[in-house]
């Protein structure tokens, strides 16, 4: 068979990679392994967003694109690291959001399996666990506190430049230099696709959606970290210029709704302490328009639209025929629903998808990752409620996951854009992390208060600690506590010995 016949799953029957590729990836991939664990986060999200994802070298029926290779490195390090009890996979332990991953995942598998009974999907599913957890373990590993997240941040901004040049040539020369140059079994895409009147870039990335989705999300987590961190504002600036151009280069509408969508969050700061009565609200007017629309609800989908050529009615159509559909898909997906009406093979939906092809459980997994994350992000900016700085840096992050759950709507991720969600939900689980008994604080020159009737609000959390015991770090802060509350603590100049 030629290099581009295909086995199951579509996977390519033979090894398709450039040998500059597999250099870059190996020599990135020794990087992750030996270099110091704050810095092999460089290595890694570089190589694992800019290289395509039709870069595969198959080894006995087995398909490895470069981000699994990098993923086996990654393995290698945290079991190394794991034996010699130096670090853990986890830190600050297994959350709720590292759960409901595992779950969805491990539960997607098993219903696949059970749906198809046939070895190529055993197959198939192992390697898409294999992928998953390799990536989303090795970002927890990695991004353990503000110094990672901000190392981190520095890194995706690079790479976000990167790639918005690249889209930029290409929406105006139609030509992908880097599908020309690198070819791989997606070639093809180094010819940029036209919908409408607009020009479809597509990047690094299997899909302009996908790539305009990457910088939507991105913006209004670039956005809060320039305003955080005055030492990085270079980077956060240009991360925030590019990640805003590469929605507008794509030709898409779901790509400008998470654009949309985050910087929409970002500017409703001033009502931060209203969400839960925004939230009902919402939840209310949808119950009213749904009482007098003659179609449902969620027809409003089919009737916006931001870019020439958009498909909103297909994924109007997908939602309602997911529902319409509900006991053909609910126990471990279904077979069928290509046959449910036109194009509703193409499930551009993560909700959808998920429901259509693995079920309820997964189906309710997925949500629960997606409510954790933000119910994480709100009690984390709820104690940093006097540095605001801090506090608009969270909200920011709650930006950009909202952004992804607008996003879905529109578009299911499976190539190397879950390496940024990924590392999204470790920023995420970093911020929320308790610190371990008997770590001691590094701090020792500011006064330690123990809160007894001083509001929650006021109870300040260091790495994600939530705790009534914290200490305050800056002068500030501490004579705004001082003034406001002079008789609901005690004072004591001793260091913390937590």
């Amino acid at each position: 068979m030629g290099p581009n016949s295909v086995t199951y799953g579509h996977g390519v029957a033979q090894t398709i990679v450039d040998p500059v590729v597999l250099v870059a990836v190996l020599m990135a991939g020794i990087a992750i392994w030996l270099l110091p664990r704050p810095k092999a986060i460089i290595p890694f999200l570089a190589a694992g967003i800019l290289i395509p994802m039709d870069q595969i070298v198959v080894v006995g029926g087995l398909h490895f694109p470069m981000l699994r290779v990098l993923a086996l490195f990654g393995f290698a390090r945290m079991f190394a690291a794991k034996l010699s009890g130096s670090d853990t996979i986890f830190s600050g332990g297994m959350n709720a959001i590292d759960k409901a991953l595992i779950a969805l995942t491990v539960f997607t598998a098993v219903d696949s399996v059970l749906l198809w009974r046939a070895w190529g999907e055993v197959v198939l599913q192992f390697g898409v666990l294999y992928t998953a957890f390799g990536v989303y373990f090795l970002l927890r590993y990695l991004i353990r506190d503000e110094e990672d997240v901000r190392r981190a941040l520095r890194v995706l901004a690079c790479v976000t430049v990167v790639i918005a040049g690249f889209m930029v040539y290409e929406y105006f020369t139609r030509k992908n230099l880097i599908y020309a140059i690198l070819g791989g079994s997606r070639a093809f895409l180094q010819n940029a696709s036209v919908r409408g009147n607009d020009v479809r870039a597509t990047g690094p990335f299997g899909h302009p959606i996908l790539a305009g989705t990457f910088g939507g999300f991105m913006a209004p987590l670039f956005i809060g970290w320039w305003k955080k961190e005055q030492r990085d504002r270079i980077f956060a600036g240009l991360g925030g210029v590019a990640s805003a151009v590469i929605p507008f280069s794509v030709g898409s509408s779901t790509a400008l709704f998470a654009l949309l969508a985050g910087v929409s969050a970002l500017c409703m700061w001033s009502l931060r302490n209203h969400v839960r009565m925004i939230c009902w609200g919402v939840v209310g007017m949808i119950v009213s328009l749904d009482m007098v629309m003659k179609s449902p609800v969620w027809h409003l989908i089919a009737r916006v639209h931001l870019a020439d050529g958009s498909s909103s009615y297909h994924r109007y159509e997908l939602v309602n025929q997911c529902i319409l559909h509900f006991w053909d898909w609910a126990l471990i997906g279904t077979k069928n629903f290509g046959s449910w009406g036109w194009g509703m093979g193409d499930l551009a939906n993560q909700y959808v998808g998920t429901a259509d092809t693995a079920g309820l459980i997964p189906l309710i997994a997925f949500i629960s990752l997606l409510v954790f994350g933000f119910k994480y992000v709100g009690k984390a900016r709820q104690h940093y409620e006097t540095d605001r700085q801090q506090e608009f840096f969270l909200w920011a992050i709650g930006s950009s996951l909202f952004a992804n759950a607008v996003a879905f709507l529109g578009i299911s991720y499976w190539d190397q854009i879950i390496v940024p969600w990924y590392a999204l939900l470790a920023i995420i689980c970093t911020f929320t992390q308790p610190i371990p008994a008997g770590v001691a604080s590094s701090s020792p020159k500011y006064p330690t208060i123990t809160t007894a009737a001083l509001p929650s609000s006021y109870q300040f959390r260091i790495f994600g600690a939530l705790s009534p015991n914290a200490r305050v770090n800056s002068r500030r802060s501490w004579t705004e506590l001082t003034s406001r509350h002079p008789n609901a603590f005690r004072i004591s100049e001793e260091p913390d010995k937590r």
